[in-house]
């Protein structure tokens, strides 16, 4: 499956975004879609999963109470909205997708990935 992530940008301390990865290739009915996050200098990180059979979600810590991850089934597309955004928040978003997952939280789970998304979050 190839995905298209699109949404970032430069948003104020306290304010939102919302990303977009567009799903395509095949259908990803049975797939566990991800958002994952990379800081300069740091790994890459969990952030939010979707299951895309019955909407199961699974959440870091960090992104509990901000952040909501969502579909369009018709569009192919996962969202994640982000809220109260904090300088702490700047990365770059990448989306991630896989069908066969023993933990949505771990990075080598996932064999497709988008290309990311900068977001910047000015204090």
């Amino acid at each position: 499956v190839q995905l298209q992530a699109s949404g970032g940008g430069v948003v104020q301390a306290g304010g939102s975004l919302r990303l977009s990865c567009v799903a395509s290739g095949r259908t990803i009915s049975r797939y566990v879609m991800a958002w994952f996050r990379q800081a300069p200098g740091k790994e890459r990180e969990f952030v939010a999963a979707f299951r895309m059979s019955d909407g199961a979600t699974h959440y870091a810590d960090s992104a509990k109470g901000r952040f909501s991850i969502s579909r369009d089934n018709a569009e192919n597309t996962v969202y994640l909205q982000m809220n109260s955004l904090k300088a702490e928040d700047t990365a770059v978003y990448y989306c991630a997708a896989d069908s066969l997952l023993s933990r949505w939280d771990r990075l080598v789970e996932y064999g497709s990935w988008g290309q990311g998304t900068q977001v910047t979050v000015s204090s």
